[in-house]
């Protein structure tokens, strides 16, 4: 299965430190955030990646070169602009092929994500053999994560592995997904676009699955979370 791994974002943030280094660049316990995916994904095999970048992105080039020192083959979406999720998934289909793809943010921080789990999420057949109806296939399937403390309200229900927009407990989506391309047959190469709501247009169809991820995650959103992480203040403090 190929991977995405987003990587195009301005970090406003986490400056001053973005100014100079890309978000997915800032290190955490020595290597910087991308690299612990990228690793993780070639353990699981998954070594077809494609990385989008925008701001500094030739520093990311320049630092992950053709994948090839970490056992992978990474192919790049140059954005002159940063196009957001659904955006950048349009801008790199070309790269990603017709088959079910990984997507994940650059920016979080989930070093024991096993990636084995996610190559048949999207089932097209139930557990006799029966192929589903197209129109009743997940067409994405979600990882979520119990709400951080900047995000109480969560993202997403999930009743059994079915993902609602509404419901209760409610989760935050862990920017961890596996989707099918044709999920975004409406968005074009170049459009500006999030992939939030077009999460939210196939749960309300039923076709969005999901699961519980309950390991270590961090959306690294400010320089006290990468200063945490990295044990310069204690958590909590």
């Amino acid at each position: 299965m190929k991977a995405l791994i987003f990587a195009a974002g301005r970090g406003e943030r986490m400056r001053p430190l973005t100014d100079t280094c890309p978000k997915p660049l800032l290190k955490v316990r020595g290597r910087p955030l991308i690299v612990w995916h990228i690793l993780n994904l070639v353990r699981a095999g998954n070594t077809e990646i494609v990385i989008n970048h925008s701001h500094l992105g030739h520093l990311i080039v320049q630092e992950l070169g053709d994948g090839s020192q970490f056992g992978a083959s990474i192919q790049y979406s140059r954005e002159e602009t940063a196009l957001e999720t659904a955006g950048a998934i349009a801008q790199a289909r070309h790269l990603l092929g017709e088959e079910p793809f990984l997507a994940v943010s650059g920016d979080i921080y989930c070093p024991y994500f096993d990636f084995s789990q996610v190559t048949d999420v999207l089932a097209e057949k139930d557990l006799w053999g029966n192929p589903y109806p197209l129109d009743k296939r997940d067409v994405a399937w979600l990882y979520l994560v119990k709400n951080p403390a900047h995000h109480p309200l969560g993202d997403f229900a999930l009743n059994l592995y079915s993902i609602a927009n509404e419901g209760s407990p409610m989760w935050t989506f862990a920017n961890i997904g596996v989707y099918r391309p044709q999920m975004f047959d409406s968005v074009a190469p170049g459009d500006y676009a999030k992939l939030g709501p077009l999460i939210r247009e196939y749960a309300a169809r039923g076709q969005v699955g999901g699961e519980v991820f309950d390991g270590d995650w961090t959306n690294v959103g400010t320089t006290e979370q990468l200063a945490q992480l990295n044990g310069a203040v204690k958590a909590g403090a």
